[in-house]
């Protein structure tokens, strides 16, 4: 019979057809300018908006004064509305049919979503009547919730979504593939890096925020706030800029090779029958997860890290803006700006700084144990926060103490989450990823609008305004709100990881997971390869093909160009091997390094050995028998309970392939 003709799709067109043309990642221009620069443009855009948007809302169109339950509830509701929209393009991206890619043609579609989202937001129509009176309208309202849905609920999901999935649709070569993947995350603390320490500043100069020159009768500075709705306009066509051309720059400089193969290999097979595997469903899921304490500790640390991190980076503006005073003697927009700006930057050293420190740390001691001491660092700082009192310089200290303390739970809670999910695959006989993470992308999502809620319930109950931004009741609110929240928050975790002991089950685990595995492919009928070996096997195949589209690619390179394929190839290869001998010469020096170290330390327990008396051997090695003892003896009850739940799950699960 004879095969239907496949249809064209408009991402078959050459014009939508990716720039990223070689077979291999390269670093330029699809990883500079399809995972930096076009992210970094379009995230920048998006942090504005996280960051200014509910200060635009509160400052400019002035909600918390005459829309008050509007300006609380607005960020809260639209979280229902903004997890459907997350789900909405997730099913778009599982349904996609075409050899763009699930991710790319998403970007792609977003494009005029973003666009038109952001006109919306900052032009509500007849918002401003005067320079210092607004348009209390239930149109306004109206206006603000459609325009703030149609970019966090609709436009942003198309984009974010797919972004975030492109470096593991990008490539099988794990090499290129972590080059990618960090590219994509400097894109991301650039963008809020550019946000949070260079905007502010702009603001102190006046910009956004338009200072009229006149003050009230207590020295509070007015706002022009028809001037300063027009410069947020202007401003717009900065933010459109930004985010179309980044747009465009990820959508045409990044590739979905592992998509490609899968059309390949469905060309290369077109009667081939493909029955899918059964899947378990979400229910099944959740009553496999629900009796695991682990799994409710993580979700709910995650839940209280997001929060608390929410209300501390969308209450920053307002708690400088009303604890510290600016040159002139008042409280400004602008002189709070830029004290928030300082925070900002200085809080970037201890971040950075962690990054360095968690791993090894974490090593030590385990990642549960580094997240809850780290959280005992966060309390002490934040604790010490609310008693600055406006003193600028100790809630410069208390906040680089806070955030030192969080460094473990931002770079290692995702460690600690793939620990729970293997423990729970372990138990139950599959994996719990799809509703775990669905619940994970629903806290990550929800949390800043919950946190902008809160933040306008306070600001509303203490008559918030322009003219009104530093009041005693704002000051001492803001003050909890920006120290308070996420200390308690960090207390929480302190306190529930004192029980979260999950990777003492980590030997039992993997066991586990390999002996189901083994079992799986025996009832199969199948050879079992070892996952290690397996991913060897894979990576050792894609750097092959790798290196032949290279010889292809420097063959076409060099007829074009007319120049000696033997000479350019012979370049290529000493360079190479040049970088190969560096490199093994600095692992040969990092292990004599290491094998030093280790000769040094038997070194000095043979003379500490050879300095005690027969009476002192003979304690220790009785003492480091009693050790092993105990230990064994915690192995084996441990044991016991982990069988305990293997059989408890097995019976509840005996109808889940």
């Amino acid at each position: 019979m004879k095969q239907e003709a496949k249809k064209k799709s408009i991402f078959d067109n050459p014009a939508l057809s990716t720039k990223a043309k070689s077979a291999n990642v390269k670093l330029f221009p699809e990883g500079a300018l399809g995972y930096l620069l076009g992210p970094v443009l379009v995230l920048f855009s998006n942090s504005i908006l996280n960051t200014y948007l509910n200060k635009y809302f509160t400052d400019v169109l002035q909600l918390t004064t005459w829309a008050k339950l509007f300006s609380i509830l607005l960020p809260i509701i639209s979280v229902v509305f903004i997890i459907l929209g997350n789900i909405l393009v997730g099913k778009l991206m599982d349904h996609s049919k075409v050899k763009a890619g699930k991710a790319r043609p998403l970007l792609l579609l977003g494009f005029p979503l973003v666009i038109l989202a952001i006109v919306a937001i900052f032009f509500t129509p007849n918002a401003i009547k005067s320079t210092t009176e607004v348009n209390q309208s239930i149109g306004v309202l109206i206006w603000v919730a459609i325009a703030y849905n149609l970019y966090y609920a609709i436009a942003y999901p198309f984009y974010y979504t797919s972004h975030a999935s492109l470096v593991s649709l990008s490539t099988r070569n794990s090499k290129s593939r972590s080059l990618l993947a960090t590219m994509s995350n400097a894109a991301q603390l650039g963008a809020i890096g550019l946000t949070q320490m260079v905007l502010p500043f702009f603001i102190k100069m006046g910009f956004l925020f338009v200072d009229s020159g006149t003050t009230t009768e207590s020295g509070a500075v007015i706002y022009d706030i028809q001037a300063s709705y027009h410069q947020w306009q202007i401003f717009t066509i900065v933010l459109i800029i930004c985010a179309g051309l980044g747009l465009l720059l990820e959508y045409y400089f990044t590739r979905e090779r592992i998509t490609e193969e899968k059309f390949a290999s469905l060309a290369s097979r077109p009667n081939e029958a493909f029955t899918p595997k059964k899947t378990v469903s979400s229910k099944q899921q959740f009553k496999a997860c629900s009796t695991d304490k682990y799994w409710w500790f993580i979700l709910i640390f995650f839940f209280l890290y997001q929060l608390g991190g929410m209300l501390k980076n969308n209450s920053q503006i307002y708690y400088c803006q009303s604890n510290f005073l600016g040159t002139d003697g008042h409280y400004t927009i602008g002189d709070g700006s830029a004290y928030s700006g300082t925070i900002a930057i200085v809080g970037a050293i201890p971040t950075a700084l962690g990054m360095l420190a968690v791993w090894p740390l974490a090593n030590k001691f385990g990642k549960a144990k580094t997240i809850m001491g780290g959280a005992v660092l966060a309390v002490l700082g934040g604790v010490l926060g609310l008693f600055a009192n406006g003193n600028f310089y100790i809630a410069v200290v208390a906040f680089v103490i806070k955030a030192l303390g969080g460094a473990p739970a931002m770079y290692i809670g995702l460690a600690l989450l793939a620990d729970v999910l293997d423990h729970n695959e372990a138990i139950n006989g599959f994996r719990s990823d799809g509703l775990t993470m669905s619940i994970y992308g629903a806290i990550m999502i929800g949390m800043p609008g919950i946190a902008n809620g809160v933040i306008n319930a306070f600001l509303s109950a203490f008559d918030y305004s322009t003219s009104n931004i530093a009041s005693e009741q704002i000051r001492t609110a803001m003050s909890w709100v920006f120290f308070g929240g996420e200390t308690f928050a960090y207390l929480i975790i302190g306190i529930m990881f004192l029980f979260m002991n999950v990777e003492k089950f980590s030997k039992l685990d993997n066991n586990a997971i390999l002996a189901d595995q083994k079992a799986e492919a025996e009832k199969e009928g199948i050879p079992y390869i070892d996952h290690n070996v397996r991913l060897m096997q894979e990576q050792k195949e894609a750097e092959e093909i790798s290196e032949k589209a290279r010889v292809e690619e420097l063959k076409a390179k060099c007829e074009k160009k007319h120049l000696n394929f033997d000479e350019e190839e012979k370049k290529y290869q000493e360079a190479k091997k040049a970088k190969d001998e560096a490199s093994a010469k600095k692992k040969a020096a990092n292990q004599a390094k290491k094998d030093g170290k280790a000769k040094a330390n038997k070194l000095k327990q043979e003379q500490r050995l050879a300095s005690m008396t027969e009476a002192q051997k003979q304690e220790e090695a009785k003492k480091a028998e009693l050790k092993l003892e105990k230990q064994k003896k915690e192995e084996e009850e441990l044991e016991k309970r982990f069988l305990v739940m293997r059989e408890k799950a097995k019976s509840r699960f005996a109808s889940v392939k």
